[in-house]
């Protein structure tokens, strides 16, 4: 059976999606435009509808309308009041609100898919970067792109990239490394000679631009310097680009199954540009976009939005406009945030870079805020978070009749006391990575020593300040699964096995919170998903066990068994 089919009898189920005929043939409602009822019930619903986390004793099933909740309560109950109703058993699954990952890059994976892969487990596999940048040039015209994406410097066999070791690779084709980050890149001499650097260049605003010894271009762009390359201004010809639509709308379909598969019925696209933007209409005009999805426009677009007068919220419940993409600092993992006391930074400065001026920061946060609009400012640093405050609260100062928008902060990676305390009383929405310390955790100690990095992603001090918070994976900087990132929250265990700040250590149902009613919150969305209530949208995930039964060590081992948008299932095992 297809996703898009559906059975028109009752049925059982065995959480898969794999339907049996359980006698009842009646096909009430099932007429050409005409919806029906239909009742799912499973071990366990574990709906997040009870304020403070109650029991929810007496949910055995819930009852669909089209793609919305129309009722929660009892089997029999149901049955009773919906008697013509098509029924699903789920059996002895466990049912939670569909994941939502408020911070991730699905439409830039439609072009990671089709480029060359640098992830550690490749280059370990090919020996290193060399040969895998070597092939896809000889396997490409003449002058045409080669880009590769997920490259991590410290996992090359062959060494870190420079402009000379890409020379060796093709002088004919402009070559591109993309860090894991995605907040640095390394080019060869024809790629910086069409980005327009030269050796005699001073830094670019906002960015830096790696030398050698001899003072000369290393080939290595960091922040505002490849982002400014990255998303060009409007109107301005992309510097890369090398697919087309109909190259990347069938990459896409794949990403969306990527991400159904861990049980993610929602996200957040945390930084789109007129490119993503296109892929994504062209993704739903063609039915392959099956997700729902907010965006965050970055800022560089800000100003061709307000022009028609379009704000956060503008949308449906499939594809929405929810803020405007900002950054302050650079990367967590990578090194390059901006903090209050010295690290090594990747750059080899003992700080990281300042991405905008604190003018133009704050001039950009109170024309978003001004217009009705969300801000998502990428901070990691506690200086940069601290900045990202200042100019928040100087906009709702200005302008009060605004002062109810809940902008967010991005990652909010390392923050103490003081500015936890104004993150609540600003109505600031933190997003911290949820899997970072697992991935990451080594890196993290590595620049800003142990206790700051036991400090990173403080999920226990956001909720004990009584913030919302949103579950963020950041993929493909950090790992997608949301079950990994639940149990790296509740256990601060990392990929070595080391435990980093058991002190913001948090349940697995406050965990489950945060990838569900908290990113909703997150995009303004809170009153149309996150829980599995009456009024609410039928987005579910079919999990194998009890995540908030098993031990926490085994919860990202829980199988995904099928994942639900709308009462439709869109993934199975």
């Amino acid at each position: 059976m297809s996703a898009a089919e559906e059975p028109t009898t009752e049925t059982t189920d065995d959480g898969r999606g794999n339907h049996m005929n359980t006698g009842n043939t009646s096909t009430e409602g099932s007429c050409s435009g005409q919806q029906r009822v239909r009742i799912f019930r499973a071990r366990r619903i574990i709906t997040l509808a009870r304020p403070g986390g109650g029991p929810e004793a007496g949910t055995e099933a819930f009852a669909t309308l089209g793609d919305r909740i129309v009722a929660a309560g009892g089997w029999d109950e149901l049955r009773s009041r919906f008697p013509d109703a098509e029924r699903t058993d789920l059996g002895d699954a466990v049912v939670v609100p569909g994941f939502n990952d408020a911070h991730c890059h699905p439409a830039g994976l439609a072009d990671t898919r089709l480029r060359v892969s640098l992830t550690a487990s490749a280059m370990a596999a090919a020996g290193g970067s060399h040969g895998l940048l070597t092939d896809r040039a000889r396997a490409t015209a003449p002058g045409g792109w080669v880009i590769a994406e997920g490259y991590d410097p410290a996992a090359d066999p062959q060494g870190r990239l420079t402009r000379a070791a890409l020379d060796a690779v093709s002088r004919e084709h402009p070559v591109i490394a993309v860090h894991f980050s995605c907040h640095m890149a390394v080019g060869n001499s024809r790629a910086l000679e069409l980005a327009g650097y030269h050796d005699t260049d001073a830094d670019p605003s906002g960015g830096t631009l790696g030398r050698d010894t001899d003072g000369r271009l290393d080939g290595w762009m960091f922040e505002g310097a490849w982002f400014d390359q990255w998303y060009r201004p409007s109107g301005v010809p992309e510097l890369l680009g090398e697919f087309t639509l109909d190259e990347l709308v069938p990459s896409f379909a794949e990403v969306c199954r990527d991400f159904h598969a861990t049980g993610i019925t929602s996200w957040c696209d945390a930084l789109v540009s007129p490119r993503e933007l296109k892929l994504y209409q062209e993704a739903a005009g063609r039915g392959v976009l099956t997700a729902r999805v907010g965006m965050l426009v970055w800022h560089r677009y800000f100003e061709d939005l307000a022009r028609v007068g379009l704000r956060s919220g503008f949308g449906d419940a499939h594809l929405r406009l929810v803020g405007v993409k900002m950054m302050i600092d650079g990367a967590l993992a990578g090194g390059t945030c901006l903090c209050r006391l010295p690290y090594p930074s990747q750059t080899g400065a003992d700080n990281g870079i300042q991405v905008m001026t604190d003018e133009e920061f704050a001039a950009t946060v109170r024309a978003v805020h001004s217009a009705g609009s969300r801000v998502a400012v990428h901070a990691n640093g506690d200086l940069a978070v601290g900045k990202v405050l200042d100019a928040i609260e100087a906009a709702r100062a200005e302008y009060p009749a605004y002062a109810g928008t809940n902008h967010r902060i991005e990652h909010c990676s390392l923050v103490d006391d003081d500015l936890v305390t104004r993150i609540a009383a600003a109505g600031v929405t933190p997003v911290p990575f949820g899997a970072f310390l697992h991935e990451h955790g080594s890196k993290l100690r590595g620049y800003y020593g142990d206790e700051r990095a036991a400090s990173a992603c403080a999920h226990r001090k956001f909720l004990d300040a009584g913030i919302s918070v949103g579950g963020s994976s950041d993929h493909p900087a950090g790992p997608l699964p949301p079950l990994l990132a639940i149990r790296t929250m509740v256990t601060r265990t990392t990929g070595d096995g080391e435990v980093l700040g058991p002190e913001q250590r948090v349940t697995a149902r406050e965990a489950l919170e945060v990838y569900t009613t908290g990113s909703a919150h997150a995009t303004g969305e809170a009153h149309l998903k996150g829980r599995l209530a009456p009024g609410l949208l039928a987005d579910f995930t079919v999990l194998g066990d009890d995540l908030l039964a098993v031990a926490p060590e085994r919860i990202a081992d829980i199988p995904v068994l099928s994942t639900w948008v709308g009462a439709r299932r869109v993934w199975q095992v």
